[in-house]
Formats: C-alpha cells, structure tokens, sequence
C-alpha cells in the first residue's frame, strides 16, 4: 500500500513546520494560551472552524479585520496587542529607570513594609501637587 519510504511528514507538506511561524502567529498563540483557550474553544466562540485558528496561528501574517475585536474581548487584551502594535516602542524603550527597579523590589517586600512605602509615597506626592 504505502512503499517503505513514506513518511507522515511525506503527506503533511502544505503544513507550516513550527520553526517557520510567523511572529504575528506566535503573539496569538500565546495570548490564546495565555487566555487559557484551546483553538476549538476560540474557534466556536467566534463561529469560525478551528482550522482558521491555527492557520492564524501558523502562517497568517494578520488576522483578518472583522476578528480583531472579538479576539481581543475574548483574550482580554486590547486590538493593539492582537495586531502586535507598539512591540517596537516596547522593545526600543531602554533600561528601566531606578525608580522602576525599585518598585519591582518593593512588590516583594512584606505588606506592613508596603503599606509604609505607600504612606510615605503619598505623603510626598500628596505635597507636591
């Protein structure tokens, strides 16, 4: 039936192989995943089969317009972050300023600490405005 050199990847050739996705493709992976969805799951939610999602997913470079909006309810992000706009102001942005390193370490102080970098936060930015 099948001769000794057939392979399954032999009949899988219109496929995109996953070190060829496109970045658009990537973002929507994961934001999918991030959303905690499978692609059947979007794919009914927007009443679309779940081959379109993974074609969005794998080779498209855009999602098509009208699906802009629904993905990104359905996400929980907003259009620009479907589209992937402003990744290039993000990525172009520099190092993150003292005040920002400073906060990231506050986050994991313990809450009485918190609490007291807030009230003194507040004070000073309370007199200055």
């Amino acid at each position: 039936m099948f001769s000794e050199n057939w392979s399954y990847n032999d009949c899988m050739t219109e496929r995109t192989p996953r070190e060829n996705v496109t970045e658009h493709g990537k973002r929507l992976a994961g934001l999918r995943k991030a959303a905690g969805l499978t692609q059947t799951e979007v794919a009914k939610e927007l009443g679309i089969p779940q081959r379109n999602i993974s074609f969005y997913e794998r080779e498209a470079r855009q999602v098509p317009q009208n699906l802009v909006q629904p993905l990104a309810k359905l996400f929980g992000v907003t259009p620009e972050e479907i589209l992937g706009l402003g990744e290039e102001k993000a990525k172009k942005r520099g190092p993150k300023s003292k005040l920002e390193r400073l906060f990231e370490k506050a986050a994991h102080l313990p809450l009485p600490k918190q609490d007291l970098i807030v009230r003194l936060l507040g004070e000073i930015i309370g007199n200055q405005a």
